[in-house]
């Protein structure tokens, strides 16, 4: 059955609730924000055609607050609630609610998030698909000891992971038995936190992977395509920095093969609506499934760089019940897109958060680049929530112009009264490493070193210093117009110093 969705409230914040708002901008949807009283002045609130506050500051009380956002969802009359990701994105039980209180729910049904969102069932499902999935635990387990039973039977290290949700919350990297105790409990612990569900299982490590996933959409129908792949290797504490699509090690054969068993994983669970499926893919190009996240993904704009498609868009479409918008032989993938995840970090301090206020935000623009940002100057970075600032892409046609104009993006980009990875970023795209293609998950670890970063930094900093001395010298020679050379060199060294 369709229905037409002409009003929707958006269970986020940030860039992602403001970012969806957009695309309801341009279907002529109505837009109803919720925020917490410390997001009061954020973009995605100002942007809204209605914003009521959900709470003071904290997670749960805010933007996990299950009951509050539905009766505000009543309140304003909307027809669809659209999650985002993170919060309640993968939760189960808010989807029921969602639909319980007959309202749409702009995600995958309660029993597909169920199946796939928990880790351990969805492994069984893409198992019984005769999919390949990486050595684990069929069930969570329930204390310590059967982690070790395992890591005896396996081998270390092994890798301690949430039942209920992703991004890298919950998750442990085990080397040696000695590290198990104080891994299990730190695992559960953040579990618990992030998804309010402390299950834990288990699985091997595979050691020195890519990390490569595929985007899906599915219908009401049983319809299911992909819209190729990302490479999401570069990563720190689990959590991805840079993304691209395409990814230089898969092949159109492994492309083909890869996306066949992304959505045929999905399909066997009902799925519908927009997914992503995760794999590792070792050296000799042999894939394993990894996980599925039942929701949109942080990184989509790289994929709708190289497709054209509203990814957000088809979201709603689908939503309303409506057939897939596109059949898998008419996408169409054209040039190459890189995504730097821009957080209010300090590198040099493994990549801790820098809460703070933004001062002075002067972002990048041009030709090909796109910003997804939820911030703006003025805007306070707070110890609430997660540190991304904005995600930059740029789009070439060519991975090698695609980097240069990342790179060239990078350097217009400029923060102050934070610190930021941006220079972090800079270092890694122009990494020889980077550039050949010859990387895997443990590139961070590997060969990140916050101290080239800084070096490199310092004497780019001294080029400039040097280039600005030079540049008022000789408008001391040029008598004509002195006075407004001399005003222009001290706003460039001024505005030099503020972003050093």
């Amino acid at each position: 059955m369709i229905k037409k969705i002409s009003k929707i409230l958006i269970a986020n914040r940030g860039e992602i609730a403001l970012r969806v708002i957009r695309t309801c901008k341009d279907l002529g949807i109505k837009t109803v924000s919720i925020y917490s009283e410390i997001d009061r002045y954020l973009p995605f609130v100002m942007l809204a055609d209605e914003a009521y506050c959900i709470g003071h500051a904290t997670p749960a009380e805010t933007y996990l607050n299950k009951q509050k956002i539905i009766d505000i969802a009543l309140k304003s009359k909307v027809d669809a609630i659209h999650p985002g990701y993170g919060f309640l994105s993968e939760n189960p039980e808010f989807s029921k609610m969602v639909q319980d209180s007959g309202i749409i729910f702009i995600g995958p049904p309660p029993e597909a998030i169920k199946k796939m969102g928990d880790k351990i069932l969805a492994r069984r499902i893409v198992s019984s698909a005769s999919i390949p999935i990486v050595p684990g635990t069929d069930a969570p387990i329930h204390n310590l000891q059967e982690a070790v039973d395992f890591g005896k039977k396996y081998g270390y290290p092994i890798l301690l992971k949430a039942a209920g949700g992703g991004g890298g919350k919950g998750m442990r990297i085990v080397n040696f038995e000695s590290e198990l105790s104080a891994a299990f409990r730190a695992a559960q612990s953040e579990a618990k936190t992030a998804f309010g569900d402390d299950r834990i299982y288990v699985e091997k490590y595979l050691e020195n992977p890519r990390h490569i996933e595929f985007q899906i959409l599915c219908d009401n129908f049983g319809n299911g395509i992909h819209l190729g792949e990302r490479e999401c290797s570069i990563q720190r504490r689990h959590q991805k920095i840079i993304e691209e699509s395409p990814s230089v090690i898969i092949t159109p054969e492994l492309r083909e093969k890869m996306g066949y068993a992304a959505v045929k994983a999905a399909l066997s669970a009902n799925y519908i609506n927009a997914g992503t499926i995760e794999f590792l893919v070792d050296k000799q190009s042999n894939f394993y499934f990894l996980e599925m996240n039942t929701r949109l993904q942080v990184e989509h704009p790289v994929t709708e760089m190289i497709t054209n498609i509203d990814i957000v868009r088809e979201q709603i479409n689908i939503a309303e019940g409506n057939r897939l918008s596109y059949s898998q032989d008419k996408i169409n993938f054209k040039g190459h897109a890189i995504e730097c995840r821009i957080y209010a970090e300090d590198y040099e301090q493994n990549f801790m958060p820098s809460i703070g206020t933004i001062k002075k935000l002067y972002p990048a623009s041009g030709a090909f680049i796109r910003e997804d940002r939820g911030v703006n100057e003025g805007n306070e970075i707070s110890i609430y929530y997660d540190p991304m600032i904005s995600k930059l892409i740029a789009w070439g046609e060519t991975r090698e112009i695609a980097i240069n104009r990342m790179l060239r993006a990078l350097e217009e980009y400029k923060i102050s009264g934070i610190r930021t990875n941006i220079n972090a970023c800079k270092w890694i795209i122009q990494n020889k490493k980077f550039v050949d293609g010859d990387f895997d998950t443990h590139f961070i670890e590997n060969y990140f070193d916050p101290e080239l970063v800084k070096n490199k930094n310092k004497d780019i900093l001294k080029a400039l210093a040097i280039l600005t001395a030079v540049y008022v010298n000789n408008q001391k020679s040029v008598t004509n117009h002195s006075l407004k050379d001399k005003s222009v060199s001290k706003w460039r060294v001024k505005k030099f110093e503020n972003f050093r």
